[in-house]
């Protein structure tokens, strides 16, 4: 037996595929894997199948036309394509993950394309695609040609490239917002928004952070429990978490919670790179990330006896403090306008 590719277009109305797959059956081929592609002209059939060996692409295209398929396309196939396809565009995704620059590979691989060009200038038309050429913006920069030869493209076929490239998209918007912070005696960490692939580094954190230190952070409570901590690394609405980075072990993490056009913002730094200007450093992205979802105000609380923080927030423009017993709350009004560097140099 033999693996081979068809694609045909049949009538949309009861009945019709039933034809072509008894068609294809009388000849002794087996369907492995169907998928339905809508289009204009109806639906299209793009199946994968195990045929006789002694059976030929004339043979086959026979039996489509018997079985009342048109514009029928017919190639042989290799044995990864007996994955089906959410699975292999899943793979596609994960990968995009990790290496969003290999965009141009992943519509090869989704596609099956023929090859894809990169050009320099943006799309002029818009994204679109005819039968042979898709056309997409490239998040890189530039604009990006899918062409092959046969079968013709379908809507289907460029809703998942369109779903390749938001994804590239996203994944190198959030590489753009990785920067490096440079402290004061030249060691340079990594700062970035927090995943929930973090969790493992930020437990580690909070292992390695004193009493003292996690009493501070959580006001009297101790370390959080899993769940909290999934919750603090992905936050829901305009709210953010940043971790600083030495190698691979996060040394500290920043959080800005908000509810409607408020924010609350807390910061964990394990005990010995405290005091060396990271916590200014990461309350000031949180502040610039607190401007850009238009939050009003952004309130902290702090015990009252923690001199490092409080001083931190003056040194952002503290508005008015309340004190509560043995806790302040202290308002920073979210400025209007203000500029972010990718390389911040820290100053205490």
């Amino acid at each position: 037996m033999a693996l081979w590719r068809i694609r045909a277009t049949v009538d949309d109305r009861p009945g019709y595929l039933s034809v072509l797959t008894a068609s294809l059956a009388l000849r002794s081929v087996n369907i492995l894997a169907v998928q339905v592609h809508t289009t204009e002209a109806g639906a299209v059939d793009d199946f994968l199948v195990d045929a006789p060996d002694s059976m030929n692409e004339t043979e086959l295209l026979t039996a489509i036309a018997k079985g009342r398929g048109r514009n029928a396309f017919v190639a042989r196939a290799e044995a990864q394509g007996l994955a089906d396809q959410p699975t292999r565009a899943l793979a596609l995704a994960g990968r995009l993950v990790h290496e969003p620059d290999t965009l141009g590979e992943a519509l090869v691989a989704l596609l099956d394309a023929t090859e894809v060009r990169w050009r320099p200038e943006p799309l002029s038309g818009g994204p679109g695609h005819d039968a042979e050429r898709m056309r997409l913006a490239d998040p890189a920069g530039g604009s990006l040609e899918v062409l092959r030869t046969a079968p013709a493209f379908t809507p289907a076929e460029y809703a998942r490239a369109q779903a390749l490239v938001e994804l590239s998209s996203a994944m190198l918007r959030r590489g753009r917002e990785q920067s490096t912070l440079l402290l004061p005696d030249g060691t340079e960490l990594t700062v970035r928004q927090a995943t929930a692939d973090d969790l493992d580094g930020v437990r580690g954190l909070h292992e390695r952070s004193s009493a003292a230190t996690l009493q501070r952070r959580y006001l009297g409570g101790g370390g959080p429990t899993d769940t909290r901590l999934r919750r603090l690394l992905e936050p829901s609405g305009a709210g953010r978490t940043l971790l600083a980075i030495a190698g691979d072990r996060v040394v500290a993490m920043a959080n800005l919670l908000t509810e409607g056009d408020l924010g609350e913002v807390a910061i964990l730094i394990e005990d010995g790179w405290q005091r060396r200007g990271i916590g200014t450093a990461l309350l000031r992205r949180l502040m610039a990330h607190a401007e850009r979802g238009d939050l009003a105000a952004v309130v902290a609380h702090a015990a009252a006896d923690n001199v490092a923080m409080l001083r931190t927030l003056r040194r952002l423009g503290a508005g008015p403090a309340e004190r509560d017993g043995a806790m302040v709350s202290v308002t920073l009004p979210v400025p209007v306008e203000r500029p972010v560097n990718s390389v911040d140099p820290v100053v205490n």
